[in-house]
């Protein structure tokens, strides 16, 4: 069955791309699309029905060389399954969904249709690399799926290849992908040089020895455990948009709006937080690299969740909030709470799948049109579209009932990684920067609501006159993703975000029960526990007010924390890190602030575009400084075109000028070549007279210099 999952998709985007004139283009999206849904179904069967434990599947063997072996293998564990129901879930509803959206585009000319079948090629090579990924047993494996998403990405972000600006997107995203996977790959090469293996098993197991190694980098001693973390979470910023690497993640909507939902949206974009989460056993002992991941994660949930204040493309909008999702996942995996980072992953691929196919249908509702200030009052025109985008915000931006487990998706996740932030941080830089993003992430995406189905229509009216809902093909999966967007939080909250016990079971890592803790200590303990010793129910939905302050001086109860060596289990908590069971334990403020955050956005943003919307735009003349700072990314691009575009073309032009045009054309060409050679040459040329008494007397002159080079040099001797 794993088998089939990972290759399902292989096959299909082969009998697509190579076979799709036997087969006809309808016949290729249908064969795509029906083994994408195979492996899906599949998918949920391997995530409901295997346990915890950590299960390898060998394919074949593969690079052999030296003392490097690796095999292509499946590594089945909590972590995989997740992954799987993510990746296969998504990719099958936008195999479908593009059936209704990619049926005519113009940007392909009449008797161009073979498209559609290289599209459906390309998003079922896209998970087929993707899943090869988050399957992987090893490093070598894992970076060979990392490379083919990059490759997918490529194609596919490009894939209207007349727009100029859809290849420098894909050009775009290639490049600074591959900055961040020369960091990754040197993460690789360090590791197998301190190990002498890939394989996940030998890393794990050598971690606590590699947090006691020394290793020369850069002319430099470091410490081994903390440079190789780093430098595999400078892979994970590539491939995850996070800050300074994250400038391709907003122009690759340049793609077609069902390659946003797919690839930035739920699946590679999230390939950064699996690695992290993946080498957590390696991680915990790098609490340096780990800070730092926590700081950028922050810096980055803030960084975006500005930008997309101002943002006036639809798609460029759920870009930066995916950017800025992206950071609070990695602020979840840098404090230690592994299994939030994975919740937040899990629920923000429904939401965020949701929000970009609902875009989708607005764009193409109203004929491709995507800027929100040519839309308004579309909420009777697209209803069904209305709701399923209201419902992805009401997700994102964390709607639900306070002090319990009852909410959309993202409340859940969302609120489990601030206070994970609070509790890892002590309500530090992280967790005020999270809260603050919050109050953002609600205010843009409920000014892409109300400039988009409410108020009054606005730009082209022809193009409001033909407004239209999309098919029925395009409207099933937005229903679909709906269902997880509304109830994914709350059905495996406790998994993900329970006791430790609770998570330690769902991920099949070892634990078990500390001494009993007084009263005094349970802002540092668990759960209290009934008279069966099974812990009493989760104190984030009914613990008493004091928030697990015991009822009596004396009580006791038991506080479970995680056990066993690097590798037992999905993830790892390190001795010490207690951040899971703390976090059910801070205070009440912090546990609402993120929903009033969202009040505050939501009231805000319906003040700006319901009651008063002239407002927005004599804020932005008052504050045009500050407007365009936002407007143009904090001019990260115009910086880096600076730095490095414009550096490249000068040094370029330089060897140009200098090099080629001066030294090789100027010099050997024109003036070796063309000048001094010729020169020589008519100068010979002048000695062949014809006369044979000239050839004599050029050879007696010739010996005659031959035996007085011969007399002085023999005389010097």
């Amino acid at each position: 069955m794993e088998s089939i999952i990972l290759f399902a998709p292989l096959v299909g985007a082969l009998i697509a791309g190579f076979g799709w004139r036997w087969i006809t283009i309808r016949g290729a999206q249908w064969i795509t699309t029906g083994l994408l849904f195979v492996a899906c179904a599949f998918s949920w069967i391997v995530f409901l029905t295997h346990g915890p434990e950590t299960e390898t599947i060998n394919i074949l063997r593969w690079i052999e060389s030296g003392t490097l072996s690796t095999e292509w293998s499946i590594r089945l564990d909590r972590l995989t399954s997740i992954m799987l129901i993510v990746v296969t879930t998504v990719s099958a509803l936008v195999h479908l969904y593009s059936f209704g959206y990619m049926a005519h585009d113009d940007n392909f000319r009449e008797g161009e249709e073979a498209y559609k079948a290289r599209f459906f090629a390309y998003l079922s090579f896209f998970t087929f690399a993707m899943l090869m990924l988050v399957t992987s047993d090893n490093l070598v494996q894992m970076f060979f799926g990392w490379e083919g998403v990059g490759v997918a990405s490529y194609l596919l972000i490009g894939f209207y290849y007349r727009k100029p600006s859809a290849n420098a997107a894909a050009i775009k995203a290639f490049v600074v992908n591959r900055v961040g996977d020369f960091g990754f790959a040197l993460g690789i090469f360090a590791l197998y040089f301190l190990v002498d293996s890939v394989r996940f098993d030998d890393i794990f197991a050598a971690a606590p020895q590699l947090a006691e190694t020394r290793i020369t980098f850069l002319w430099t001693d470091w410490n081994a455990a903390e440079i190789c973390a780093f430098l595999l979470f400078v892979g994970a910023m590539g491939k995850s948009a996070q800050l300074f690497l994250h400038t391709w993640l907003p122009d690759a909507m340049e793609g077609p709006t069902p390659v946003s939902a797919l690839i930035h949206a739920a699946t590679m974009v999230t390939a950064g937080v699996f690695l992290v989460c993946r080498m957590s056993p390696l991680m915990e002992y790098a609490p340096s690299a780990m800070a730092f991941v926590t700081f950028l994660g922050a810096s980055t949930a803030f960084f975006a969740a500005t930008v997309g204040l101002v943002q006036n493309d639809i798609k460029r909008v759920i870009a930066y909030s995916t950017c800025s999702q992206l950071g609070y996942m990695f602020v979840a995996a840098g404090v230690g709470v592994y299994s939030v980072a994975m919740f937040h992953l899990f629920t923000h691929a429904f939401f965020k799948a949701m929000l970009f196919l609902g875009a989708g249908s607005v764009i193409h509702g109203m004929h491709h049109e995507q800027d929100m200030r040519n839309y308004g009052g579309l909420r009777t025109k697209l209803p069904m579209t209305f709701w399923a985008m209201m419902i992805g915000t009401l997700a994102i931006t964390g709607v639900g009932i306070p002090l319990t487990t009852i909410g959309f998706a993202g409340f859940l996740s969302k609120d489990a990684v601030i206070e994970s932030a609070y509790a890892g941080t002590a309500g530090g830089y992280a967790f005020w920067m999270l809260v603050v993003a919050a109050l953002f992430t609600s205010f843009y995406s409920w000014r892409l609501m109300f400039l988009t189905f409410f108020g009054k229509p606005r730009g082209d009216k022809h193009t409001h006159e033909h407004a239209h809902e999309s098919p029925r093909v395009m409207l099933i999966p937005l229903g679909v993703l709906s269902v997880g967007a509304v109830f994914a939080g709350m059905i495996w909250y406790n998994s993900f975000f329970g006791h430790t016990d609770q998570v330690a079971k769902f991920f099949g890592v070892p634990y078990h029960a500390e001494e009993s803790h007084s009263a005094a200590d349970a802002g540092h303990g668990e759960a209290t526990a009934d008279a069966h010793g099974q812990p009493a129910a989760d104190t984030h939905a009914a613990a008493p007010a004091d928030h697990g302050e015991a009822k009596a001086e004396g009580d006791a109860k038991p506080h479970y924390v995680f056990t066993g060596a690097p590798g037992e289990g999905a993830i790892h908590a390190a001795p010490g890190n207690d951040v899971l069971n703390e976090a059910h334990y801070v205070p009440k403020w912090v546990k609402v602030s993120p929903f009033i955050a969202m009040i505050l956005g939501l009231v805000v943003a319906y003040w700006f575009y319901i009651v008063n919307p002239a407002l927005p735009k004599q804020l932005a003349e008052n504050q045009r400084p500050l407007y365009l700072f936002l407007l143009n990314k904090w001019y990260f691009d115009e910086i880096y075109d600076f730095l490095f575009v414009r550096s490249a073309k000068a040094l370029g032009r330089i060897l140009w000028k200098g090099g080629d045009e001066a030294i090789i054309k100027g010099f050997f060409i024109n003036g070796l070549t063309m000048g001094v050679v010729p020169f020589f040459t008519r100068l010979a040329g002048r000695a062949q007279s014809g006369y044979i008494f000239t050839y004599a007397f050029a050879m007696v002159i010739g010996i005659a210099i031959f035996i007085t080079w011969m007399t002085i040099s023999g005389g010097a001797q």
